[in-house]
């Protein structure tokens, strides 16, 4: 009777576990972020390369590509959560909308690149910006990180994946790229080859041209699915090819900000400082949508 109370026990330790891993699935999922940095990694200028292997110490962009998702259970850093999305209505440009004071996945950028490019930010700033920078890049290529307030950007639309709970968020996030059971460098070695021509053209335009791009597959995805509806192979073999080219540009035009920021990595008289946290958010200027 004992063993039996105790088997069930664990059981029902394990369920909770189990539900709470689902329950948190990160953004574009571990791979799906990594597969980001390993793309821009081979687009980096000579220059860009440089400056970031010294601000990194040797590691690449795939390497630290997480560090945004990882820093979420520290409570100095629960501020930086609304910068891994942004809501707002569908009749709405991301430029109509009044701007959250929390900020943003865009305003997170923005202030991500701002501090890269200023000579006087200290190296500590510059290492957290840089790790904020290439993860959030790769936030903002998951539609659903353009979403709706009001269902939490898919993650209240709740689904069945191959006879398991989920919901369309999660589905982009993590299931999707997880179940394809590919290594990051795998599946960055399969997507798709630009041609030259169409590489320059992914990479043009501005921070807004990209949400606009983006915000159009986030519409039709929710078009998509009804609440409630079993998942599986038809779904992921329909939306795959997005799945991909998603990615791909994400790391496209990650390489593109990268190469275009000056990232200072000189000496500046801020380093040692500790009000880094402070100071993001103090000189962060809010953004649409947010929730």
């Amino acid at each position: 009777m004992r063993t039996t109370c105790i088997r069930l026990l664990l059981l029902l330790i394990l369920s909770l576990f189990l539900s709470e891993v689902y329950a948190t699935a990160p953004p574009w999922g571990k791979t799906g972020h990594r597969v980001v940095g390993e793309v821009a990694q081979k687009y980096l200028s000579r220059k860009a390369q440089k400056a970031i292997n010294e601000l990194l110490e040797g590691e690449s962009l795939a390497e630290v590509a997480n560090y945004a998702d990882a820093i979420k259970s520290d409570p100095d850093y629960r501020v930086f959560s609304p910068w891994h999305y942004v809501n707002f209505p569908f009749d709405k440009e991301y430029e109509e909308v009044i701007p959250s004071a929390e900020g943003d996945v865009i305003t997170g950028i923005e202030r991500s690149i701002a501090i890269l490019e200023d000579p006087v930010s200290s190296r500590e700033e510059k290492v957290f910006s840089l790790k904020m920078l290439i993860h959030l890049v790769g936030d903002l290529h998951q539609p659903m990180h353009i979403g709706r307030a009001e269902d939490r950007g898919g993650n209240d639309i709740q689904l069945q994946w191959f006879g398991r709970g989920s919901n369309l968020h999660r589905v982009w996030d993590s299931q999707m790229i997880d179940d394809y059971g590919m290594s990051y460098t795998e599946l960055a070695r399969s997507l798709p080859r630009f041609s030259r021509k169409e590489k320059e053209q992914a990479q043009k335009g501005c921070l807004q041209d990209w949400v606009r791009e983006i915000r159009k597959i986030t519409i039709e995805v929710y078009a998509s699915v009804e609440k409630g509806e079993k998942l599986s192979y038809p779904y992921s073999y329909k939306w795959w090819d997005t799945v991909e080219e998603q990615l791909l540009l994400g790391g496209l035009r990650l390489a593109a900000v990268l190469n275009s920021c000056l990232l200072y990595t000189s000496p500046s008289p801020r380093d040692g400082t500790k009000d880094l946290v402070c100071r993001l958010l103090l000189e962060n200027g809010g953004g649409g949508g947010g929730g």
